[in-house]
């Protein structure tokens, strides 16, 4: 009886052993569940890290395109005149008459081949003692040599307008003949507004100080002195 109180004892021992083993393989097995997992989250934490760093690259690079954009059109619609806009790049002639100092504002950058033309005439003194031949009631005109509106420098240079000058009170335009490309050296100033002119003569400048002194020109008074201002 001892004897097999014994086994029992020694089998119950031997089950409760394995029983034992069996749950530290199962603590085991899920410990290794739990690595694996872990090292999921951590390649999952990984990819949503470098998703987010090219979102904030791309939001970056379109922040900038927009910026870029936006100077652009800022640039763009600065530098769109309406017509009749004195537009921005300028340069002053003193015309100094009979009746007093007329002052020009002339427009390279609208006009480049007209303007260049007339700052050639002025600097050589071309228009020194001249007279102005011609004068209405809404526009005076000199620079012939000749004092009978035949005249000019030599040469002619091909009609130039632009959109932004207009045929208005106090514009400076080139004088010609029936033919487009006839200027030279003859030049008007509009005591009235004459919108029928644009697009037909070259229109470079306009008087900004003297207006006063236009109006009382007399045909026959002289430009004394014209000065290209520096």
């Amino acid at each position: 009886m001892a004897d097999k109180a014994q086994i029992k004892k020694n089998i119950k021992k031997t089950e409760i052993a394995k029983k034992t083993a069996s749950n530290k393989n199962a603590n085991i097995k899920g410990a290794k569940g739990s690595k694996g997992k872990s090292s999921g989250t951590v390649k999952k934490s990984r990819k949503s890290s470098g998703d987010g760093k090219r979102i904030r690259n791309m939001m970056i690079i379109a922040v900038v395109a927009l910026i870029v954009l936006i100077a652009v059109a800022a640039a763009y619609w600065i530098n769109q005149k309406a017509p009749g806009e004195t537009p921005t790049e300028a340069h002053t002639v003193t015309m100094q008459t009979t009746k007093g100092a007329v002052t020009i504002e002339v427009y390279p950058d609208k006009m480049p081949v007209t303007v260049a033309n007339f700052e050639k005439l002025v600097k050589s003194n071309f228009y020194n003692g001249l007279t102005f031949h011609r004068v209405e009631d809404w526009v005076i005109q000199g620079g012939d040599p000749k004092g009978d509106g035949t005249g000019g420098p030599g040469w002619t240079i091909p009609l130039e307008t632009s959109p932004d000058l207009e045929n208005e009170r106090g514009a400076v335009a080139m004088a010609r003949s029936q033919e487009p490309d006839s200027a030279g050296s003859q030049f008007y100033i509009l005591k009235n507004d004459a919108a029928g002119l644009n697009g037909k003569y070259a229109v470079f400048g306009r008087v900004i100080q003297g207006m006063d002194v236009v109006d009382q020109i007399k045909a026959g008074d002289k430009m004394e002195s014209v000065s290209w201002d520096q």
